[in-house]
């Protein structure tokens, strides 16, 4: 598929795989959840914690650790719907997309974080979300900005999780998860110009 075509996708080139992909981790997190439970929360302290030099594999496990079943499927729901859209771009965009955002969320709540130990899938939603947002500006795509203004609809008012507010919610996590969204939509777009340039040559 063209490259210029593929940047303005609002709807996954293999929707049917995309949909596995993102399901089955979100399933996963179920089994990670399931297994918390089962060992009295013995998870829950692996997640990030700030400026901890001794635990620095934790910035892999943060989004996959939650502290209840509530919290997870809080979740779950707009992991689903962001993560299927984020999907657009095909499968190796979406991982790497996911990345960006999986270790901007960390790194930032690391460097910058309150005390103690910060887990859940929050900083993926509000990375999505970003994403989801500033990427038909960046592709100059009239319909995913028709997309991006009905996902704001449905989850603007969420945007407000990156402001210090509700006590033990990661605010740090939800801000900079949105910051590697828009990090990873600017990235996207960036590759996809250079892609799309013709190459010249010089003699």
């Amino acid at each position: 598929m063209d490259r210029t075509a593929l940047a303005k996708r609002v709807i996954p080139p293999h929707p049917v795989l995309s949909l596995l992909v993102v399901a089955g981790f979100v399933g996963f997190l179920y089994l990670v959840e399931a297994f918390d439970v089962a060992t009295g929360g013995s998870l829950e302290d692996d997640g990030v914690r700030p400026r901890d030099f001794s635990q620095w594999d934790n910035l892999l496990w943060m989004p996959l650790i939650h502290g209840d079943w509530s919290h997870l499927t809080g979740n779950a729901v707009p992991l689903l719907l962001l993560g299927f859209l984020a999907t657009s771009g095909g499968l190796k965009q979406f991982f790497q997309v996911t990345a960006v955002i999986w270790l901007s969320s960390a790194l930032g709540v690391w460097v910058f974080g309150s005390p103690g130990s910060h887990i859940g899938a929050s900083g993926l939603v509000f990375g999505f979300l970003a994403f989801l947002l500033v990427r038909g500006i960046f592709a100059r795509s009239w319909l995913q900005l028709v997309i991006a203004v009905g996902v704001f609809a449905l989850y603007g008012a969420a945007l407000w999780g990156v402001l210090p507010g509700q006590p033990g919610v990661s605010w740090e996590g939800h801000l900079f998860g949105a910051i590697g969204g828009v990090l990873a939509a600017w990235g996207v777009s960036r590759d996809n110009r250079r892609t799309s340039t013709p190459a010249t040559f010089t003699a």
